[in-house]
């Protein structure tokens, strides 16, 4: 294949090697991706206070079921240039590029158009406290502005991942991260501009991530351009586009959905376990994205090898991936529950706040092996084109919290903590889902190029 600085053969090599080393690019700049929320957080939190900090957490699932058609789309079309990279069919990796491009530009411009005009209405739908309405309806209405910016990032991103390229995009992602954390100290403690300023920033920052990648994409990887009159939407491309993308688009949604539904639980126990939530979901994130990172590699590596028809070299991969989630999980589970108060301290001074944000730390921590195996199976099942079941697992998520979250936060002794041991009880039922599938190895017929 062409240009072989910009894209990576995985259907060689140990499977071990391959994914370590296509995850740390990946993990950093998720590292770098999530320091954009935390920067806004940690900022907002420290100048405007609780208030603030909370009215910018509260968003965070309705910016996730935004964009999470436009990421499902990104995901699908990863799967299938992946599968035709280890086919070796150049053609088809052109025409599913220029498919997926056309495909992300309206979704994701009919998603932010929609969640501009209605996100007032949608806070309150989910008993957003009034206190905090306004600033949340500033932050959601500007990300929306800039889902452009994120979508081009997320779309090219997936493609360069789809042909074992995970460092462009974390060169964008610093660079993105530094222009954000500029921008937040200038417009919130410079200008004054609270919520506002943040969410500013953000969206600036995302769009230098998603220029820069495209730009670069364009010009360093030639399996990619094409004349202009070629630049068009293929028929049966996009059938494989909307039959893997839809299924990752809900699966997306849903757990965007499960997410939001928690949030109108912790809405109603008011701002102080909002801010707390908040704070807690931010640190969660960060220990959870070695997982998430190597998910993405999994995802890659088992398209190419399905693509060139390498069971075997699956197989492998998971083993790997697997053995590497536990070893991590079984380090970070006593790290968060004895130091989780520590890092608290740096998104609030606020005991109360610090002390629930601490207790649902030391919840969630005890769950980190089932959450790791939601993201290897689930990325395996996804890259070898078994769609089907990581929307189901999307579903159980959805279901999980909502049960569990309705039935414990109403037992007295354990109150609103019920919500993160809902959390925690999700994760081991849709990450038992997930190993069951990979298990019965039904997903080996699944593949969309290789019939």
């Amino acid at each position: 294949m062409s240009n072989k600085t910009y894209i990576n053969d995985m259907t060689e090599g140990n499977p071990t090697k391959l994914l370590v080393h296509f995850a740390v690019p990946m993990l950093i700049g998720n590292l770098f991706q999530q320091l954009y929320s935390m920067v806004d957080s940690i900022v907002v939190g420290n100048v405007n206070g609780d208030s603030a900090l909370a009215a910018v957490g509260s968003t965070w699932a309705l910016n996730f079921l935004i964009i999470s058609l436009t990421m499902g789309l990104a995901a699908g079309i990863g799967i299938i240039i992946s599968q035709y990279f280890g086919a070796k069919d150049e053609e088809n990796v052109k025409r599913s590029f220029a498919t997926a491009t056309y495909l992300i530009i309206i979704v994701s411009a009919i998603m932010g158009l929609l969640g501009f005009l209605f996100s007032r209405q949608l806070l309150i739908k989910l008993d957003t406290p009034v206190e905090i309405l306004d600033d949340a309806n500033i932050y959601l209405k500007i990300t929306c502005i800039g889902i452009l910016g994120n979508a081009g990032y997320n779309g090219m991103a997936s493609v360069m991942r789809a042909l074992g390229d995970s460092k462009t995009p974390l060169h964008y992602l610093v660079v993105a991260c530094v222009v954000n954390i500029v921008l937040d100290l200038l417009f919130v403690i410079g200008f004054g501009w609270g919520v506002a300023g943040a969410a500013i920033a953000t969206i600036i920052a995302q769009a230098v991530s998603g220029i820069g990648c495209i730009i670069t994409g364009f010009r360093k990887i030639p399996l990619i351009r094409m004349p202009i009159k070629e630049f068009k939407i293929d028929k049966g491309i996009m059938k494989k586009c909307i039959y893997l993308g839809i299924p990752a688009a809900l699966q997306n949604s849903f757990v965007a959905i499960s997410t939001i539904v928690l949030q109108r639980v912790i809405n109603q126990y008011g701002k102080t376990v909002v801010a707390a939530a908040t704070a807690a979901q931010r640190i969660e994130q960060l220990v959870l994205m070695p997982g998430m990172s190597l998910g993405l590699s999994v995802a890659s590596y088992t398209g190419q090898n399905i693509g060139a028809m390498r069971i075997d070299r699956v197989k492998k991969g998971f083993w790997s991936a697997t053995k590497i989630i536990v070893v991590f999980s079984l380090i970070m589970m006593p790290c968060m529950y004895f130091f989780s108060g520590a890092v608290m301290k740096l998104f609030t001074n606020v005991s109360e706040v610090a002390e629930i944000g601490q207790k649902a730390v030391r919840v969630t921590c005890m769950f980190y092996i089932p959450v790791g195996m939601i993201y290897v199976s689930r990325n395996v099942l996804s890259g070898a084109g078994d769609m089907k079941i990581p929307m189901i697992m999307g579903i159980s998520e959805v279901l999980c919290r909502v049960i569990f979250a309705s039935v414990l936060t109403k037992i007295p002794a354990i109150d609103y903590m019920g919500i993160w041991w809902a959390t925690g009880l999700n994760w081991f039922i849709t990450g038992a889902i997930g190993t069951i599938r990979y298990a019965s190895g039904k997903w080996k017929n699944k593949s969309v190029v290789v019939q």
